[in-house]
């Protein structure tokens, strides 16, 4: 099968591309840059709302499998270009063909961030288009390749990390995820049992309590670490701080208004007994071996010691 990916450049991307050809698929690949060459993989250049590209992206895909988009921006508009706009572009250059959408478990809880918002419009825009459509909420995802937790581990090296207060939340190893992905390409393309659905996905486990997490890290780099509370006020204090820092230095904030927000909502456990449940696909890597993993990258990268 010829699989067609966006956002093929990026953590999530790169394990789905792993996923394809270990499947035996060949992958066709959008990239704004020029790409290293890569057995049965062919780059296509251009962006998501670039319709030359995107047609000779679709032209001998038989499924698509649509992960681009956009977590941190610095305005509602970026959120609209990088998470709707871009997928509408996607969808109808994608026309009637069997299409896996990456949405995000924030589409859950719109109302609490402009992300959530902007992924919910967007997971909206692909089922509404022609042809089997199935789209996936992941919660967080990590693993070798990704840096998300890297700041997090530095920390709990002093034997303590922030976490928000009474959370619980749900992970997914990357590989894991990109695994699920090409596995809901293959249904599309067959008996479609997915067509039509939305599914919350993570690694079974039904979500982790802040010192669940704070374990998994301590044991991942040889450390014991507790979870230190932190509020709903004082995230949104750290967010005004980060924000305003931000601006001063020309960047985007780590911890935004919107992320704080998002962060403080109590319940991001996600649910994936209905995915399970088509038996075409199940997670293999626990947060303890997936932690563990992930900080042996980091130390092989030289960013942790």
């Amino acid at each position: 099968m010829n699989l067609a990916i966006t956002g093929g450049t990026g953590f999530v991307g790169g394990h789905t591309i792993g996923a394809a050809l270990a499947r035996g698929h060949r992958v066709l690949a959008l990239a704004r840059k020029p790409q290293p060459a890569r057995d049965g993989v062919g780059w296509v250049a251009g962006s998501l709302t670039d319709p030359a590209a995107l047609d000779v992206l679709m032209a001998r895909a038989d499924a698509v499998i649509h992960i681009a988009g956009v977590t941190n921006a610095p305005d509602r508009t970026g959120f609209e270009e990088g998470n709707i706009t871009g997928t509408a572009f996607v969808r109808r250059a994608a026309q009637d063909r069997p299409f896996v959408h990456v949405s995000s478990l924030s589409a859950r809880e719109p109302q609490l961030s402009t992300y959530g918002w902007s992924k919910l419009a967007g997971e909206q825009i692909a089922r509404g288009a022609e042809g089997p459509v199935t789209a996936v909420r992941p919660p967080g995802v990590y693993g070798p390749g990704d840096r998300e937790f890297l700041e997090l581990m530095r920390t709990a090296r002093a034997g303590f990390i922030p976490m928000p207060k009474g959370s619980v939340t749900s992970m997914i190893y990357g590989e894991d995820l990109g695994r699920a992905l090409v596995a809901l390409a293959e249904d599309l393309t067959g008996p479609a049992l997915s067509a039509g659905q939305v599914y919350e996905i993570d690694d079974g486990a039904g979500g982790y309590t802040a010192a669940q997490v704070a374990d998994a890290i301590g044991t991942a780099i040889g450390r014991s670490v507790r979870a230190v509370p932190i509020s709903a006020p004082t995230l949104h204090l750290a967010a005004l701080g980060d924000t305003a820092w931000a601006k001063l230095k020309g960047a985007l904030p780590r911890i935004s208004r919107d992320r704080a927000r998002y962060m403080a909502h109590p319940d991001w456990s996600a649910d994936s007994s209905a995915l399970l449940s088509l038996g075409i696909w199940k997670p293999r890597i626990t947060l303890a071996e997936g932690m563990a993993e992930t900080a042996r990258w980091y130390r092989a990268q030289g960013l942790l010691p």
